[in-house]
This record gives structure tokens, C-alpha cells and sequence, in this order.
């Protein structure tokens, strides 16, 4: 059992190299195809997610089943994801390789329908972003753009902002000193 468990059907450095191999395709086709959150996954991307793990398995590990080989595979991810990460952390021009740059997708309210068509977004998925960000619409947009993450952050145009407390500050200040000028 033990040895069923422990030998292994591959070199060591046959399961490193496969495992980064995969892991950088996956990287560059998901690069590839967008910048969509998360949680803006809708259930076909759910599925593909999850057929595509159990595809490139037996890339991974080969016609290696033991534990150890699994072991090393895990070790290897999540070694090479950390190298990679701490990577785009300490140089901007590999995190913008490795995650890309933001993209425009609305300027001026209005859509830019080839940028939204190019990062693979519905225009009413990209309205309701707006609205989780007090936008009635597009209209109200000065700026929206896409994140690498799959974020869409968007600036409202100037009159319809909110107030901080250093505005709030500021206008009262300004007032104390027209009452103070007027008395």
C-alpha cells in the first residue's frame, strides 16, 4: 500500500514542468478570453471552469495516481502561482503583462459597444455595475472602465457626486467666514 502510495510513475521533474506548462496556458487563455469577474461568471462559465480543471488533470499528473505525485503537482502550483504573484507585485511592467491594463468601456456617457463586445460584456451586465455605483445609467458616467481583475469602476460626472466631509468642511468654512464678514 505504502508503495502504491509513494513511487512514482513520472521523474519529479517531469511533474514540475507539466504543471507550470498548464498552468501558464490556462493563464494565457484566460487572458485571453476577457476581464470578467467573478462574480459576473454566469453558469456556462461555471461549467467550463469546472470541466476545464478535470481536463488538464491528466496533464498535470499524467498517468500518475499516487499521492505523492499529487502532492508534488499541488506543491508546484502553488509555489509557481506565488512566484508569479509576487512578480506582478514588485514590477508594473510584468503585472501588466501577466494581468493586463484597464480598458474603457464608457466615456462621456455614452458605451464604447466595441470595447464591451471585445471583453465579452453585455451592455445590461456593464448597467447594472453602474447601478451598484450609484449611476442611474450611463448618462451619469463621466468614466467606466474594465479592471484586469474584472472590476468595473466607474466616475460619475462631477454634478452628480457625492459630497465628502471635506467638501461639507470646506462650505462651511466658507460660510463662518461670510457671517463673520457681514457682522
Amino acid at each position: 500500500m505504502w508503495n502504491d502510495m509513494m513511487n512514482l510513475d513520472l521523474p519529479v521533474a517531469e511533474k514540475v514542468i507539466r504543471t507550470i506548462a498548464v498552468y501558464l496556458v490556462l493563464a494565457v487563455l484566460i487572458r485571453l478570453a476577457g476581464k470578467r469577474d467573478l462574480a459576473q461568471l454566469n453558469a456556462f462559465d461555471l461549467v467550463v471552469m469546472l470541466l476545464v480543471s478535470n481536463v488538464v488533470q491528466n496533464a498535470i499528473i499524467g498517468p500518475d495516481n499516487t499521492l505523492l505525485g499529487g502532492v508534488i503537482g499541488a506543491v508546484v502550483l502553488i509555489g509557481f502561482n506565488a512566484v508569479v504573484v509576487r512578480l506582478t507585485r514588485r514590477s508594473d511592467a510584468v503585472a501588466r503583462v501577466v494581468e493586463g491594463t484597464p480598458t474603457v468601456i464608457a466615456e462621456n456617457g455614452s458605451w464604447d459597444l466595441d470595447a464591451l463586445r471585445h471583453e465579452g460584456l453585455r451592455q445590461a451586465d456593464a448597467d447594472a455595475a453602474l447601478r451598484r455605483q450609484n449611476a442611474n445609467g450611463v448618462a451619469d458616467v463621466e468614466l467606466a472602465t474594465i479592471e484586469p481583475g474584472g472590476a468595473i469602476v466607474a466616475t460619475l460626472r462631477a454634478d452628480l457626486q457625492s459630497a465628502t466631509r471635506a467638501d461639507v468642511a470646506r462650505l462651511e468654512a466658507k460660510l463662518d467666514r461670510l457671517l463673520a464678514a457681514g457682522t
